[in-house]
């Protein structure tokens, strides 16, 4: 994988001001002045599914569908007899042609989140569908949304007995499962299964697509860090993009933010600092440590990081476009009096209070911290995180295994296992690996995104291409059209359509060609 941001050449290279060409392959510790104490990978964004509102119903007109239940095996690689689960699916046949014509189905890999919060965000699916004959559905992955194993949240989470089933393996087995046993219901074994994801989402189509071929002909995987595992890439990468991404927008925001990480540990340290910092940052509740505080900035910097799309939206939180541009106006023009935490308040104000609705702001929705992707990342989606002293904009801190092990032991009594993921589903010498084993994939990714050092950046073969914008950013090309879709991103998407096209056109022809025989 390259260490830098530069177009790769072997890469389906999308940018602003260039045609698409596609291109053959040939073969703290809490803070600044103390070591880092143990810190997870930054979430996905399916985190904050939790967190948001159900979907408006103008949102749900415009994306009909009917929500059904499927039933699971807890375990699928044992025959003990557990107890079975319902998993949540929504389903719309408003444009599919039906099994005789051998209509597509797209199928979305559901995320780390509400399945509903992720079928109307991945318009991209809904828009094309009609032009493919298409059904759609939306298997929500277990312990999440409502497809809980044990009948409840409660239970599902309490120990890591419980917990033991949540694995990105067992969600692979339930979406294969499922969408075998649809298509027999339907008669419709014969129709070609297109798989779509972003993120952890467009992680679990890349991996579909590799363990289960003879399910789906192909994935479109979205800003899918499959990479992010082990030594693969730099650990530093993911917070040398978000730096990148600030400091590009302003070098004199770069530096207050990275300023701001001692001042805040100086005020701190004062007496009634942490009353002073509550009062600063608008905080609902008298602030118990800088670290709180500091995780908090953190992620909305590293969320705008992933969200800085070219025009407002409102997939996490309401947004300008380009939001990071916005917050460094906002740290900048402060006069000249304004110190630096009150530049900062101003500046992720933008994030977190974009309407001027919020009175005052909660650290936290989640104070055990014991959510399901806290479970994921301490047992194989151990995803190494550093951050370096140059390039960084946050507090300098190495990657410590140890701590890391200590930590998931005394949250969930687990011990990580960081090699899994490579072992179950490759990542080592990738390149000569999918080259020869592997087919119809297309990893998209905006350069913007910080998770996107850890996807692929370069096309693998002919069949296996990589799409890069310069512009782009989390999964921008699974969100639904608009007016304001800049040219790149219409040419990334109609690529990506082309190719989707290839895939049917070559399944059918299979098929035409087994039939004649």
């Amino acid at each position: 994988m390259p260490k830098t941001r530069q177009q790769n050449q072997n890469s389906l290279y999308l940018s602003p001001v260039i045609t698409i060409v596609i291109i053959s392959i040939l073969s703290p510790l809490s803070l600044a002045s103390q070591p880092s104490k143990f810190r997870r990978a930054p979430r996905f964004v399916g985190k904050l599914s939790r967190l948001t509102e159900p979907p408006q119903r103008q949102q749900q007109q415009q994306y009909r569908y009917e929500t059904r239940y499927f039933e699971q095996r807890l375990d699928h690689f044992s025959f003990a007899d557990l107890p079975t689960f319902s998993q949540r699916y929504l389903i719309n046949t408003d444009h599919w042609v039906g099994p005789n014509r051998l209509g597509p189905i797209f199928l979305y890999c559901g995320n780390e989140g509400d399945i509903e919060w992720f079928a109307v965000n991945s318009g991209f699916v809904w828009d094309i569908a009609p032009r493919f004959g298409a059904m759609l559905v939306f298997p929500e992955h277990r312990y999440y949304g409502e497809s809980m194993p044990y009948g409840s949240r409660e239970v599902a989470y309490q120990n890591a007995t419980t917990l033991s089933y949540l694995t990105a393996e067992q969600a692979l087995a339930d979406f294969a499962v499922f969408i075998t046993n649809l298509k027999q219901n339907l008669s419709a074994e014969a129709s070609p299964v297109v798989l779509f994801g972003g993120s952890y989402g467009g992680m679990l189509a890349a991996w579909m697509r590799l363990k289960y071929p003879h399910i789906a002909i192909g994935a479109l995987a979205s800003s899918a860090p499959i990479l992010e595992f082990e030594d693969i890439v730099p650990p530093e990468t993911f917070y040398n993009i978000v730096s990148s991404d600030f400091k590009r927008e302003s070098a004199s925001c770069f530096n207050t933010i990275k300023e701001s990480w001692g001042e805040l540990v100086s005020v701190g340290q004062k007496e009634n600092g942490l009353l002073e910092l509550t009062k600063t940052f608008h905080l609902c509740r008298e602030l118990n440590s800088t670290e709180d505080l500091a995780d908090w900035l953190e992620s909305a910097y590293s969320y705008l990081a992933m969200v800085d799309y070219p025009y407002p939206s409102d997939f996490m939180m309401p947004l300008p476009g380009y939001p990071i541009r916005e917050v460094c106006k906002k740290i900048d023009n402060a006069p000249d009096a304004t110190s630096i935490l009150e530049r900062i308040f101003e500046g992720v104000s933008v994030y977190y209070n974009y309407t001027g609705n919020v009175d005052c702001f909660q650290l936290d929705d989640d104070p055990h911290g014991l959510d399901g992707w806290n479970w994921q990342a301490c047992t194989e989606m151990v995803m190494p995180m550093s951050s370096s002293r140059d390039k960084s904009m946050f507090p300098a801190y190495d990657y410590n295994y140890s701590s890391f092990k200590e930590e998931c032991w005394n949250d969930f009594n687990v011990i990580p296992r960081p090699r899994w993921i490579t072992t179950e589903f490759g990542g080592h010498d990738i390149k000569s690996v999918l080259k020869l084993f592997g087919s119809n994939i297309i990893f998209s990714n905006g350069l913007l995104d910080p998770w996107s050092g850890g996807s692929v950046l370069q096309n693998l073969s002919e069949t296996i291409v990589a799409l890069v914008t310069e512009e782009g950013a989390h999964h921008l090309d699974l969100r639904p059209s608009t007016n304001e879709d800049p040219d790149w991103l219409k040419k990334q998407r109609e690529t990506e359509i082309k190719l989707i096209e290839g895939w049917i056109d070559n399944y059918y022809r299979g098929k035409k060609a087994t039939f004649n025989m």
